[in-house]
């Protein structure tokens, strides 16, 4: 078995840390937003910071728990949103800004969204 408390602690990182990308990605319409002033471009710096820690904070709980709590949840890709912390740390200079616009836009909030289910059965649990 492994220590719920310190799961349920990672977890709650994880999901201010999607509150925040949420909240930082929020003004762009399209990735050139990203891309057209030093405001964006910063933006999108400290998103991609985010999601690095994201992805290693799942690669945390994957290790604490066997790899057993994030495949209970199969209906998140988790093998790519680790990937993507891989691929922002060591291929920071070829990162497309539309790949990241798209995770904002299209896949954190359902993520955000499973990994509160998540925290919400690990409590019952204790």
């Amino acid at each position: 078995m492994y220590d719920k408390e310190l799961v349920l602690d990672i977890l709650e990182q994880i999901i201010e840390a999607i509150v925040i990308v949420q909240e930082r990605c929020a003004f762009a319409t399209c990735q050139n937003d990203f891309m057209d002033t030093k405001e964006g471009q910063e933006k999108l710096d400290s998103i991609c910071m985010k999601l690095i820690a994201i992805g290693e904070s799942l690669k945390n709980i994957d290790k604490i728990t066997d790899k057993k709590l994030l495949t209970a949840y199969p209906q998140i890709e988790w093998k790519k949103i680790k990937g993507i912390r891989d691929f922002i740390s060591h291929h920071y200079f070829d990162l497309d800004a539309e790949m990241i616009f798209g995770i904002c836009k299209n896949n954190i909030a359902d993520v955000l969204m499973v990994l509160k289910q998540m925290q919400n059965d690990l409590g019952k649990k204790l």
